[in-house]
This record gives structure tokens, C-alpha cells and sequence, in this order.
């Protein structure tokens, strides 16, 4: 890609918004907001777009163009209070208008001929194509699209014909419901995704995101989602084992290796400390089997190959198209996690990062990665200094107690160093800084809410931290219009 390509993307949004008529300031940066196709046809498309732009000024669609998971696509989470507008109604259950997921745009088949993932599209609303509805509307008012999908395939072993002959292997020999990177018919399909958008629709930006990370840090529970059953860790299929033997990697010795973690984290949770302490015995472990960081390893480099294929086949098919990253938020609160997303490699294939960087639902999320590392690797540590000691590794400043920060969320603070430190490990490079920053992600009944100001401090953190943008997370129809705007009044200071 040549550097007048990759500008000819990244240039600042000032020209969209003049672009579009707009008697207000232009915005000088890259304003987006995450939407997916039941806000369009909830509250149709002219309607929308203007909320967006006299809201927060938005000049960016971040659209989501296929994902099985309620994080970025359908109404509502159900149980969690309706937002003012869109349907003020749930859509859980079954039948047409609800939520069942898959691709939210026409599936073009000649993209999809090396893969047995075939029958992936979304039911909800019959033949509707978001990207066929809004394209037209967005380029008139001088918006971009980007579109935006996930590695999210959770539940679809009935509804997906063969499907598990693209699923990871778990260590106990059953199919996982992710799906592994280094089966063709999975790496196939992500790359016939990316072409599809990017020949079938005029777009400007690709955005993939992939949740997970490898066996050794789900062992021990190094994230703020549930723990993993010592079994159910991935990847340990033919063709991750072929990959690993290829690089010298024993994968007998890397199965009996997180078996005996497994053991060892399950006797924790028991209450069954080892005599010399579980942080002592993780290391032993490692030691014993290097294969383990070795097979870890292994997996963030297919992630990472895989990021760097779907660069180079939309750069091949349309170089002005931008692509880049959704990067999972547990980079704010694992080390080991952290350590995995070296920004100055990723900078290699991204012409964009979204760090997220959500600081309210962040507060419930930092203190249940706390609790579920708690119970495995730092056992031996007290909850409040385990806390202490990621907030002095991690480069925080000052944030609540643990048994507080649920209830108070993380502070702009946070949003602030978490911007800085990403904007100078993307020193000397391209790539775009755009955080993701949430507004009413479902939380704990008893857990922070968004509100405008918390918003509008998040966001002007963000720009004071040397972010080119931001993204508006997770999805505009659980916003509230009054936390949305919290958004528009930071972009407008």
C-alpha cells in the first residue's frame, strides 16, 4: 500500500463534515459510533443518522456486518433497562424481527468457495442488507462505513452445516464452539468476508475483532470473563499440532504440561494450596514445561497472521479501503494478555487500532479479572494488593478500592494513560489511535452507569492522551441520547 493510499483513508474528518453541509464546527477527528442493522430498521436510516451527527457529531459508521453475539448487534440486552429510543421492546424469543444473528449483508457465494461455512445468513430481517440501506444515505451527508465484524461463533453448531470442521479443539478431545485460526475453512471464510465487503460494496474501512486469547492465560482465569473449565481451553487440533511441530514444539509434552496446570488450578480453587505457594508453583510449571509459553505463543502468532492476511487481501483488492483491529479489553487489566499485543508489531498490518478502553463497565471488569487471577496464579496475594500491584504495572494512577470500584467504574484517568501509552507505542508508525469508549454497556444492577459527564470526560481524556478518533461502544441502541451527547459535548470543546 502506498503512503498516498494509506492518507487518502486516514485523513482527519474535518473534510466529511464539511463534506456534508453541516453550519456546525467540523469535528477535527475521526468521530464513530458502533450500530447494527435493527437500529436502521427500527428507527430507519435518515432518522438515525441524524441523531448521530446533531448528537455527537458522528462522521464514522462502525456497522455490524456479521457477528452471533448480542455485543454489537440486536436490541437491547434483555433484563437490562430499554434505551429512549428505537423499540421499546426486547428481542429475544424466536421468529422474524428477533435476534439470531449472522451476516447482516448479502452473501455473495464466489468469495466463500474454500470453506464448508457457507449457511451464515442473519434470519432477523429476511433479505434486508444494512450496508445496501444506509451506503447511500451515509455518502450524501459525507459519512464513512466501516465494516464491522467479530469472531464471535458462540452456539451454532445446529444452525451452521459443518461447522465443526472449523471449530478449535479443547484439551480434553471435544470440539470447542470458537473456531481455530489455522483451519483453512475458518481462515478461508474471514478472508472471503473481507473480500466480499470490500468488492461488493464502496466502504472505507474493515474492522475485525477477536476476543479470546490462548490456553496458559484461560488456565489461569487471566481475564475479567468466566473461568474456563481446566478442560475446555483451545487450541489442540490437527492442524494447530502440525503448526507446532513445525516449530520444533513437543505437543505430548505442551498436553501433559496444561494438564498438570489444571491440575494445580482446580486443586486452588479448592482451597488445596501447594506447600511452596501458587505463584512459586505456576513457575515450577513453567519451567518444567516451556511448551506451554511455547504453545501460548503459538496461538497470539496465528491471531497475528491472521490479522496480517486479511490486510493483505483487502489492500489487494481496493488499497484506499483502511483496515484495523478491534483489541480486546482485557489488555487494561491482564499483564500476561498485554504483553501479547505488541502495538509496534500489530502497526505492521493495521491501519487503525480501537484500544478499548471502557471506562465505566471497566471499574466491574478490572475487579472480576482481579477475583478470577485471585483463585489461580496470585493466590497467595490479598485481594486489595493483588489490585494495587496491577494498577502500579499497568501504569494506572489512583482508582477506587476494590470493594468500590464496581460502583464507581474506572476514572477518565484511566482513559487518559491508557491513551498516552498506546499513542507512544505507535510512535514513528501510521496507524491510527481510536479507543473505544463505552456508553451504557450492561453492567451489574449495582455496578456504575454511564452518565453525560462521565462520557464527555472519557472522550476529552482520550483526545488529551493523543487519540486520532474515538469509537462509541458498544452499540448506539442500548445508548442512552443523553450519554450519547455527553460524546457530542467533548467533540465540540
Amino acid at each position: 500500500m502506498s503512503p498516498m493510499d494509506r492518507r487518502t483513508f486516514l485523513q482527519s474528518a474535518a473534510a466529511l463534515a464539511a463534506a456534508r453541509g453541516s453550519s456546525a464546527a467540523p469535528p477535527a477527528k475521526m468521530i464513530g459510533i458502533q450500530i447494527g442493522a435493527v437500529s436502521f430498521v427500527d428507527e430507519g436510516v435518515e432518522k438515525t443518522l441524524d441523531i448521530l451527527q446533531e448528537s455527537a457529531s458522528v462522521n464514522t459508521l462502525f456497522i455490524a456486518t456479521f457477528t452471533y453475539g448480542r455485543g454489537i448487534a440486536g436490541r437491547q440486552v434483555p433484563g437490562q433497562p430499554l434505551p429512549d429510543h428505537g423499540k421499546q421492546e426486547y428481542d429475544n424469543g424466536a421468529g422474524p424481527g428477533t435476534f439470531q444473528g449472522g451476516s447482516y449483508t448479502a452473501v455473495h457465494p464466489q468469495f466463500y468457495k474454500g470453506t464448508v461455512i457457507q449457511d451464515f445468513r442473519a434470519p432477523d430481517f429476511g433479505d434486508y442488507d444494512v450496508l445496501e440501506s444506509v451506503l447511500p444515505a451515509a455518502r450524501k451527508r459525507g459519512l464513512r462505513t466501516v465494516c464491522w465484524f467479530e469472531d464471535v461463533f458462540s452456539g451454532q453448531g445446529e444452525r451452521i452445516p459443518n461447522i465443526q470442521l472449523a471449530q478449535e479443539r479443547r484439551l480434553d478431545g471435544r470440539n470447542a464452539n470458537t473456531l481455530c485460526f489455522n483451519n483453512p475453512n475458518y481462515r478461508n471464510w474471514l478472508l472471503g468476508a473481507a473480500e466480499d465487503y470490500a468488492r461488493s460494496y464502496e466502504i472505507d474501512g474493515i474492522m475485525w475483532g477477536s476476543e479470546r486469547q490462548g490456553a496458559f492465560a484461560n488456565l489461569l482465569a487471566s481475564s475479567h470473563a468466566g473461568n474456563r473449565d481446566t478442560g475446555g481451553v483451545t487450541c489442540f487440533c490437527d492442524f494447530c499440532e502440525r503448526k507446532a511441530r513445525e516449530r520444533g514444539i513437543d505437543p505430548a509434552r505442551a498436553r501433559e504440561g496444561f494438564r498438570a496446570l489444571g491440575a494445580f488450578v482446580q486443586g486452588a480453587r479448592q482451597g488445596r494450596a501447594p506447600v511452596d505457594g501458587c505463584y512459586v508453583a505456576v513457575w515450577r510449571l513453567m519451567l518444567r514445561y516451556p511448551e506451554m509459553l511455547a504453545w501460548e505463543t503459538l496461538w497470539t502468532d496465528s491471531l497475528r497472521e491472521t490479522y496480517a492476511a486479511i490486510y493483505k487481501r483487502v489492500k489487494e483488492v481496493k488499497p484506499a479501503i483502511g483496515v484495523g483491529w478491534h483489541i480486546w479489553h482485557n489488555n487494561s487489566f491482564s499483564p500476561i494478555y498485554r504483553a501479547e499485543q505488541d502495538l509496534s508489531e500489530l502497526s505492521r498490518y493495521s491501519d487503525f487500532l480501537k484500544m478499548v478502553m471502557y471506562h465505566n463497565c471497566g471499574g466491574e471488569r478490572m475487579a472480576d479479572y482481579i477475583r478470577n487471577v485471585n483463585g489461580t496464579l496470585y493466590h497467595d496475594v490479598p485481594p486489595q494488593q493483588l489490585l494495587d500491584f496491577h494498577g502500579r504495572v499497568l501504569g494506572y494512577g489512583q482508582e477506587k478500592s476494590l470493594a468500590d470500584l464496581p460502583r464507581t467504574g474506572l476514572s477518565a484517568d484511566y482513559v487518559f494513560r491508557e491513551a498516552r501509552r498506546a499513542r507512544q507505542a505507535l510512535s514513528g508508525t501510521k496507524t491510527q489511535l481510536w479507543p473505544g469508549i463505552d456508553i451504557d454497556i450492561p453492567t451489574r444492577a449495582t455496578s456504575s452507569k454511564s452518565s453525560p459527564e462521565g462520557t464527555r470526560d472519557a472522550v476529552m481524556a482520550a483526545f488529551r492522551g493523543g487519540a486520532d478518533g474515538v469509537i462509541l461502544s458498544r452499540k448506539y441502541s442500548e445508548m442512552r441520547l443523553a450519554n450519547l451527547k455527553g460524546a457530542g459535548e467533548a467533540t465540540k470543546q
